[in-house]
């Protein structure tokens, strides 16, 4: 598994958001974006995580920056987990985990004693010309955007 470090290029995407429009990491050139993939809409880790960064949500734009989640949900969960949980920013589609394994975000896990194959919570903060400022890897959904914030210098 390969993971990204400070200084590299984000890699590039396209994929589905919640309402099935196109959304790419070009597009989003000239902003710090705050990528952060996780496992599953509407199981409790990440509905934490979520909230955590809709609560948050207004001063990070204040600074700046713009918070994307990827997982691979289809577009309808997502945009249902945006409406249950009056989520604000962007949640991107990834069925196929092509993005997730683009930033190293998927691999080898421990599940409750068992090796599997799947998403590795991570955070990713994209500078506005695309490169990685911070790769956070295998991040707990809780106390997370904390981190985030500290490292933004946002607190």
């Amino acid at each position: 598994m390969t993971q990204l470090e400070p200084g590299s290029l984000a890699p590039d995407f396209t994929l589905e958001d919640q309402d099935g429009a196109s959304v790419s990491l070009e597009g989003l050139r000239g902003q710090r974006v705050v990528l952060y993939f996780y496992p599953a809409a509407m199981t409790p880790g990440c509905t934490t995580e979520a909230c955590d960064f809709r609560d948050s949500l207004s001063s990070l734009q204040a600074a700046g920056v713009t918070v994307v989640g990827v997982s691979r949900d289809e577009p309808v969960k997502l945009r249902e987990f945006r409406e249950r949980d009056g989520l604000t920013f962007t949640l991107l589609s990834d069925p196929d985990h092509s993005v997730h394994d683009a930033y190293g975000a998927w691999g080898e896990k421990m599940n409750y004693g068992k090796k599997i194959e799947g998403v590795l919570r991570s955070t990713f903060v994209i500078s506005p010309e695309g490169r990685i400022e911070h790769a956070l890897y295998n991040v707990k959904a809780t106390g997370h955007v904390a981190r985030v914030r500290k490292l933004l210098g946002l607190d």
